[in-house]
């Protein structure tokens, strides 16, 4: 157990309270088996007729510590992994955090997932497969990974993959980060609430009330989408099946938006750009969310220890130098041989696999 989740039951309710507000909530290890640990003891249990996750209020009111909802994984743990035992208890992280992004997808019971601030990376895994993840105003929701030389997994294949418009390869490869409203409006949020209503959402989900019918009640009207202007020219470049193609497209372009698109992406490893290109085309035959999985775990696996992740950490988050010096350099440097050996099969006895 890790006084770094709050899990207690309350009334009708199941709650998995984040409670690492220093970190903005990142995911450890230990909260990964803790959180599994309870979804797995709740399952039978008949008085706990609906789960939230949720992220704990700092006692003292500081707003900085309580400013979002999960900020991701535990970065540093798995850069040090990459660094001194060749990946070994990364992979352990990843395989462990997959099966509990699973459990929740699979979950009988209805979990809702309050999105309500930062909410990036591991805390898109923990919130989307729930049945109902609910945005806020204060949702800022992203899948930045491709700018460390990682690749948007925790489900992100599968959830990304899936969104109309090219908007999933949009958010994949530039990471940009989108609003509460913009959520709604995108399809990764199943409700939008003011946070000034999520305390009486949880008092009557609490008092057993249906959660469905408890979120439909208290939504309220989004603010206007911001990314409904782009959404055509979202829709006209990152549709394009290769990243070099993307590139050109966004070139071909004279609009301010194209310019500042391109610069951003000539920022990301090109490698795990084209991962995420891959893995979202891949993600559209994989016959359920398991074997999504199966193929997120091969490609973590891998993508772990090759010398982008290392080296986009430390740029982008231990040195903040922002001078990442991918290998390779450039999206043409990155072969279809290098990323068939990405996305190969792994030894049957090191294969991910649900609980």
């Amino acid at each position: 157990m890790t006084e770094d989740v709050i899990i207690r039951r309350d009334g009708a309710a199941g709650f998995l309270s984040l409670n690492r507000p220093k970190a903005i909530h990142a995911l450890t290890l230990p909260m990964v088996h803790a959180m599994t640990e309870a979804l797995l003891a709740w399952r039978d249990d008949p008085q706990v007729q609906t789960v939230i996750i949720d992220h704990a209020v700092d006692p003292g009111g500081d707003p900085k510590l309580s400013r979002g909802f999960c900020s991701g994984g535990d970065i540093a743990f798995l850069r040090n992994s990459a660094l001194n035992d060749g990946g070994v208890s990364g992979r352990q992280f990843f395989h462990d955090e997959y099966q509990l992004n699973h459990l929740i997808f699979t979950y009988a019971k209805p979990i809702v997932a309050f999105m309500d601030g930062i909410t990036m990376g591991g805390g898109v895994g923990i919130s989307q497969p729930a049945r109902f993840h609910v945005a806020t105003e204060n949702t800022r929701l992203a899948m930045p990974e491709t700018g460390i030389g990682l690749f948007p997994d925790v489900g992100g294949g599968w959830y990304l993959s899936r969104l109309p418009g090219g908007i999933g390869q949009f958010l994949a490869l530039t990471g940009a980060r989108l609003d509460g409203s913009e959520c709604f409006w995108a399809g990764l949020a199943t409700h939008f609430l003011r946070s000034a209503s999520l305390a009486e959402a949880k008092a009557r989900l609490i008092s057993g009330e249906e959660p469905g019918a408890v979120l439909a009640a208290l939504a309220d009207k989004t603010d206007e989408a911001r990314l409904t202007a782009n959404s055509g020219a979202i829709a006209r470049h990152f549709t394009h099946d290769t990243f070099e193609e993307i590139l050109a497209s966004l070139a071909a372009d004279d609009s301010e938006w194209a310019a500042k698109e391109l610069a951003t992406l000539r920022t990301k490893s090109p490698q795990t750009c084209k991962v995420a290109l891959r893995q979202l085309t891949e993600s559209l035959d994989c016959v359920d969310f398991a074997a999504n999985m199966v193929m997120e775990y091969r490609i973590a696996s891998r993508v772990l220890t090759l010398p982008d992740f290392a080296e986009g950490v430390r740029a982008v988050i231990v040195d903040k130098t922002g001078d990442p010096q991918w290998n390779p350099a450039t999206p043409e440097g990155v072969t279809d041989a290098l990323l068939d050996s990405i996305f190969a099969p792994l030894p049957d006895n090191e294969e991910w696999k649900p609980l």
